[in-house]
């Protein structure tokens, strides 16, 4: 079968050929239909993320998968189903954040991540998975099941920020998003039912496609390059969540400052290293004196996929459309990894979905 993959020492992917995986007792055999990319996968081929299975030389990409189960093997599955797979798996047998249902909540080195570190992805014709980490979705959903796994990291963040404002009552109005990519669009769209006021900040001018989407969700587009994170509650408002979509290290910081009293600040940008300096004294008495919040977040467990099939569903075809720039099958799989303004989501297809 035919998989993309980005081989030690590349820093480009290519079309591979690979053995059509045979599924184990408890797998069923999925045939592909679509894998997203996403900034991840731009970072594990650059090598400043993740890495290939043992002993291998290199790593089938992708972890934003819809497909059909081919061969259902005995799984609660049935031929035709359509289904989403999720990312972690035990590295060496279950442990217990496996056994425990949570494997988004283990540290480094009790998992391994397909597509991304010490497992191959779905980014193949086909792929297997044991039952207990595919989730079902409706086949009216086939087209864009490859946004479960993206929706499902903003549903968990969420949640998470939720969870650390449960010791009083919490009553969000305000949400700030950093980052008007494709995880910031997905965030402000599925933020739209939660929220009376949701702003998303990010550094483009108009006329932009992004910006476009951010208004027709009816949010407010801040535009960083004239009014700062630091500057946002003088010029709008102090926000009750910050949605920190970026990786851009100050924009941690400058969280704090955003917040409103009793607001939370959810981190899901992953920086490189970098120093610079901050009144940490300043941001310690906002923390204290007004009972604000940081929570990181990565990943996403079983029960955020399913809450992410309920937003996708509530998301319109206007909406997808307008984030989904374009859909590539393997004769130019190379376009789906474009990295330009005019980008925004992209997936690689490897089969139409076929009802049956």
């Amino acid at each position: 079968m035919n998989a993309i993959a980005v081989y030690e020492g590349a820093d480009e992917p290519v079309v591979t050929e690979k053995p059509r995986p045979e599924p184990a007792p408890g797998e069923a055999l999925v045939r592909t239909l679509r894998v997203g990319v996403d900034g991840t996968d731009h970072e594990v081929i650059a090598g400043g993320h993740g890495g290939a299975p043992a002993g291998e030389d290199h790593l089938v990409l992708g972890h934003e998968a819809v497909g059909v189960v081919e061969d259902p093997n005995d799984t609660p599955f049935e031929v035709g189903d359509v289904v989403v797979p999720t990312v972690r798996r035990p590295p060496n047998g279950a442990n217990e954040y496996f056994a425990r249902g949570e494997p988004d909540m283990a540290p480094e080195g009790e998992y391994h991540e397909r597509g991304i570190v010490g497992a191959h992805g779905f980014m193949a014709e086909y792929f297997t998975s044991p039952a207990e980490f595919l989730v079902e979705i409706p086949p009216a959903l086939a087209e864009w099941g490859f946004l479960v796994e993206p929706v499902s990291i903003a549903e968990k963040a969420i949640d998470h920020a939720y969870a650390s404002r449960s010791a009083f009552r919490w009553e969000p109005e305000s949400a700030l998003v950093l980052g008007n990519g494709s995880l910031g669009l997905l965030t402000v769209a599925t933020l739209d039912e939660e929220f009376e006021r949701i702003y998303c900040l990010g550094r483009r001018e108009r006329p932009d496609p992004t910006i476009d989407i951010i208004e027709s969700l009816g949010a407010t587009y801040v535009n960083s390059n004239e009014t700062p994170i630091p500057e946002v509650p003088g010029a709008y408002e102090p926000m009750d969540l910050v949605f920190e979509a970026t990786g851009y290290a100050p924009h941690a910081f400058e969280t704090i400052e955003a917040l409103a009293p009793n607001g939370v600040g959810a981190l899901l940008g992953v920086p490189g290293d970098w120093e610079f300096e901050i009144d940490g004294g300043r941001l310690h008495r906002e923390f204290v004196l007004h009972n604000k919040a940081l929570v990181g977040s990565v990943n996403s467990g079983y029960g955020h996929f399913e809450s992410a099939v309920e937003s996708l569903s509530d998301l319109s075809d206007e909406f997808l459309g307008d984030l989904v720039t374009g859909v590539h099958g393997l004769d130019d799989f190379e376009a789906a990894f474009a990295d330009d303004d005019t980008t925004i989501k992209t997936a690689v297809e490897f089969a139409a979905y076929e009802e049956r």
